[in-house]
């Protein structure tokens, strides 16, 4: 019994471990392209839907309709801003070993609230092309940004993906 309980904590303390580490020039790559596109919320979710339309059907309030009709509407920016505000509450806290338990319990919770919606690994592979695609457009991109971000998500997937 007692190896029983040690084997399952070390298994609890192993999600733990998982760690965003990136050197500080590469925080600032991520964080710099990420404000020139931070208050663009209706026009990411808007690009990540149109990629994407089986992403969009996951939300009972948008599934099935025209995105150009609800893009335009109250309901959709509330949406795109708590979704762009979440995604840039992630990226805000980059950079500071202090902050990986904080990052940790904000993918978990994110990975478990997506859980409970269906989505699966593949929709976060999606998002992750989209918002890719979405930056290389709108920000001064190269091969330095594209690696850090590439990174970035490497390393919250492997949190994400342990609770999806």
């Amino acid at each position: 019994m007692k190896f029983l309980i040690l084997a399952l904590c070390i298994a609890a303390t192993t999600a733990d471990l998982h760690k965003i580490t990136l050197d500080a020039h590469q925080v600032h790559l991520i964080q710099s392209s990420w404000n020139q596109v931070k208050h663009n919320e209706v026009d990411i979710l808007a690009a990540i839907f149109r990629d994407h339309p089986d992403i969009q059907d996951k939300f009972a309030q948008f599934a099935g309709k025209d995105l150009e009709t609800i893009k335009d509407t109250a309901i959709f920016a509330t949406h795109a801003t708590r979704s762009t505000g979440f995604f840039g509450a992630f990226i805000a806290l980059l950079g500071s070993e202090d902050n990986q338990p904080a990052i940790n319990t904000f993918l978990r919770a994110l990975a478990t609230s997506h859980k409970a919606r269906g989505a699966v690994t593949s929709q976060f592979y999606q998002f992750r092309d989209s918002m890719i695609n979405y930056l290389k457009s709108h920000t001064s991109w190269n091969d330095e940004v594209s690696q850090s971000w590439d990174i970035v998500f490497d390393m919250a997937f492997a949190v994400i993906f342990e609770y999806l």
